[in-house]
Order: C-alpha cells, then structure tokens, then sequence
C-alpha cells in the first residue's frame, strides 16, 4: 500500500477498508505528532491531538474532498484542534512546561558538557534556545515556522492549512523568523 496515492486510501477507507487507514496513519502520525509538540510544547499533549486528528478524519471520511494535497487536509485539522486547546488551556491557566524528555519520549541524558565536543555542545545549546524561542512567538508565527522550515511544506500547501493566501505565508514567516531571531538573540544565543 506504500505506493498508493493519499485521496486513493482516503476512498479505500471510506469502503471499509482498514489496511487503508492504518496505511494513512502510519504515513502522518510522526509529522503530526511533530507539528503538535512544537505548537504545545508537550509530547503528551501532541500525541492526544494526533490521536483526535485521526478520530476526526475517520469520522468525516465522507465528507473529505480531494480538492487539495491530503497533507494539507489532515494538517489543518490538527491545526485546529491544537489552536483549540491552546485557546483551552490559556482560559484553565495552565501555562507551558518543559519536559526533559526527547521526541520520542525517551528521557535526556544528563551528561558532563565537558564530555561533549564543543560543536555537539553549541548545537544542543542552540536547539534549546530555538525551542524556547519558538514557545516565545505568538500562535500564529510559530504554526507558520513549524509548517514550513520543520515539516517542510511549500507555501501553497500551509496557505492551504492555515486558509490563508501565500503572500500572508510568507509576510508571517519573514516577521516570525525575525522574532524567532530576536527571542534567541535576547536568550544569549549567538548567529555566527
């Protein structure tokens, strides 16, 4: 089923077939579960709304229309569904946390910095700051940071999730790399 196009696995679903879905699952549930995280800033958080995205494409199979890319289907309604519990969690006051676990939920090994190489060092210092510096922009600076130079989309594809035009894509990328710069320059980050 590798070789099988997005919107051909959509009506293969639609018919009951369940390879199907598990083979739409399989191709997105890594990105999603990225894209979640850097806009959350939790692991488990992201994979709750990973899990949802995929209930609601299940849910509304029938109605999906191959009017664009899947991609830009299922990523806009994750988009959703986690500016929704952003919005949620700001109104319940619970603020962001940072977790010392890995993507993968592995646990960060505390080594001597001494230990590592000043380049591994510089590099894990500055992934941090960019962590942080992401949490820093606003919602929609970071969606379009993560869409375009995380999960490497084209600017049709995230106009298309963010309904959008392109020109806006492009006008908040430059202003939120501008920030993003800003906030890791202020943190003590330096662009060399």
């Amino acid at each position: 089923m590798k070789d099988i196009a997005d919107w051909d696995l959509v009506a293969r679903a639609r018919d009951g077939d369940v390879q199907a879905f598990e083979e739409l699952i399989a191709r997105y549930e890594s990105p999603l579960v990225h894209f979640c995280m850097r806009m959350t800033g939790s692991r488990e958080d992201a994979e709750d709304l990973a899990q949802e995205t995929f209930v609601r494409v299940h849910r509304y199979l029938n109605r999906l229309k191959p009017e664009a890319k899947f991609s830009t289907a299922i990523f806009g309604i994750a988009r959703n569904l986690t500016l929704n519990h952003l919005r949620d969690r700001k109104r319940r006051g619970r603020g962001m946390t940072t977790s010392l676990s890995t993507e993968t939920g592995a646990d960060i090994p505390v080594t001597d910095p001494a230990a590592q190489s000043d380049y591994a060092a510089r590099q894990a210092e500055m992934q941090g700051l960019i962590e942080q510096g992401l949490t820093m922009l606003s919602n929609e600076h970071r969606e379009v940071i993560v869409l375009r130079d995380v999960e490497g989309m084209d600017y049709e594809s995230i106009a298309g999730v963010l309904g959008c035009r392109k020109g806006t894509v492009k006008s908040r990328l430059a202003r939120g790399r501008v920030q993003l710069r800003k906030h890791i320059l202020d943190l003590g980050g330096e662009f060399g």
